[in-house]
């Protein structure tokens, strides 16, 4: 983000001072360790490499993510699973993940963060590749298995920002998250084109669960080969960060010292103070919990569609039609990086004139996706065609504000904290989103069909009308950015100033 108020001293070497002086063999040590530097100079190419390597994990990560929404029908079929508890197979691997980025979190802005991020994508790659030999008889190791998953993919999505942050200076900074974040919706669609083509192609599902890993394999090896051994935070002026994570900061008074190390529960309860902070993950809870629904249920609810449209006829085998995950992946795909392009670019032309751009960009992207939503469900009955089009506007309008957000945490959060704020904010966001969106849709879906006709007619209804909550979700969503602009340049100045 644009802010002249802020200044950050960027340069990553170690710098000892008079108050550094009793750290002994720690500060010694830290002296000879190599640190990437970065200065007000233009990036080091290194670092672009570096960037490179966390987008393409980033990337594998979420095709991982989105490898069960795009065969669900599949599954949901081979273990013989309800509405309810096909919803719960993405809920238990959200629980997991959002459960342990708390942990990773306190570790990343304390911890070496390039062996967090190695042993996570080794430990989600070799689970992902050991679920595609689970058989229908142990249902239960399957949803064993996307937990585990989960709690391997935090360590990463925790950490890999604040690197990036840490990387590039403000400006720069904006675009290379932004670069960061299309991954999210590109590796999302990937997701579910993998996941069906591999059906299609091998006839069988389970195919679909060795490929990601292949590829986290030589994301691990770019990670070791590029990423440098330790990257050290951003710090202000006044402000020296010891290897151990321990702070010591010099007062702004000439002469004056004074040493602060933070606690997890001190950085919490600050956090908690800062409401621009807390509106907009409030803000971000109600994005997750739509994009978690629609993420999951959108295929199947546009396959109930054409056969109650009379376009397709019933599945009632394994490998099942795939071109609605096909159609939906390059949907989601198109729309991500074209909708967090326009983000990133129409935040930076607007808060030349408005110090509140951010978070009213998030709101109004809110409001219109929450509406484009309704529409789509309403034409799902009667019109496929623009059923499609009108949750393509959806999703576009939900990409605007990834990167927006990410870049308010940023700006409002002193760096030292920025590891924990965004594990906050996770387990927020998908605590009360996308960890349970899918699995509410599920059920929610059951008991409207337990109480009808047992029909293709009801099975389809029973999803439309258990959608219309995210479409509502999506306006408080939009509340709550607009009550992050009331305090958005009070938090930031004071950010700037810690």
């Amino acid at each position: 983000m644009q802010n002249p108020e802020i200044r950050e001293n960027t340069t990553l070497q170690f710098q000892p001072s008079l108050d550094e002086q009793n750290y002994g063999a720690t500060a010694a040590h830290a002296r000879h360790v190599p640190r990437e530097s970065v200065s007000r100079n233009a990036p080091a190419k290194r670092h672009y490499m570096i960037a490179a390597v966390l987008c393409y994990t980033n990337l594998i990560n979420f095709m991982d993510w989105f490898i069960v929404p795009g065969i669900l029908l599949d599954i949901q079929q081979y273990f013989k699973l309800s509405d309810g508890n096909a919803g719960l197979l993405q809920t238990v691997f959200i629980l997991c993940y959002m459960l342990a980025a708390p942990f990773f979190g306190y570790l990343g802005d304390r911890q070496n963060r390039k062996i967090i991020l190695g042993a996570g994508i080794f430990f989600w790659s070799g689970v992902t590749l050991g679920s595609s030999f689970i058989n229908e008889s142990y249902s239960w190791i399957f949803f064993l298995s996307r937990g585990l998953v989960g709690i391997g993919m935090a360590s990463y999505s925790t950490i890999a920002p604040t690197i990036i942050a840490d990387l590039f200076e403000e400006g720069k900074r904006t675009t290379m998250l932004s670069v960061f974040y299309i991954f999210i919706p590109v590796g999302s669609g990937l997701g579910y084109v993998v996941a069906s083509s591999m059906a299609h192609a091998t006839g069988d599902w389970h195919w679909a669960f060795r490929i990601t890993p292949c590829l986290g394999t030589l994301a691990l090896v770019l990670l070791i080969l590029v990423v440098p051994r330790r990257i050290q935070k951003r710090t202000e002026p006044h402000r020296a960060l010891s290897i151990s994570g321990t702070i010591r900061v010099a007062a702004e008074k000439p002469g004056v010292q004074r040493t602060g190390k933070t606690t997890w529960c001190e950085d919490v309860i600050s956090l908690g103070k800062n409401w621009s902070f807390v509106w907009s993950s409030l803000g971000l809870t109600a994005m997750a919990f739509v994009t978690g629904a629609l993420g999951l249920w959108v295929p199947l609810f546009l396959y109930r569609a054409q056969v109650v449209q009379g376009i397709i006829s019933p599945c009632l085998k394994e490998s099942c039609n795939s071109s609605n995950s096909l159609i939906f992946g390059g949907i989601t795909i198109g729309t991500g990086i074209l909708g967090v392009i326009a983000g990133a670019e129409v935040a930076r032309r607007l808060r030349k004139i408005n110090n509140k751009a951010d978070p009213l960009i998030c709101a109004v992207s809110m409001f219109i996706s929450a509406l484009c939503l309704y529409i789509a469900l309403i034409m799902a009955q009667t019109n496929i065609l623009s059923t499609f089009i009108f949750i393509a506007f959806g999703e576009l309008f939900l990409s605007v504000n990834w990167a927006v957000v990410t870049d308010i945490l940023l700006y409002v959060v002193t760096p030292r904290r920025q590891s924990t704020a965004i594990a906050l904010q996770i387990l927020v966001s998908h605590l009360l989103g996308d960890a349970g969106s899918p699995y509410l849709i599920g059920i929610i879906s059951n008991a409207i069909q337990a109480k009808n006709a047992d029909s293709i007619q009801w099975s389809f209804w029973s999803l439309q009308y258990s959608f219309f909550v995210c479409a509502f979700v999506g306006v408080f969503g939009g509340s709550f950015f607009l009550l992050t602009s009331f305090y958005i340049e009070e938090d930031r100045k004071e950010a700037a100033e810690l």
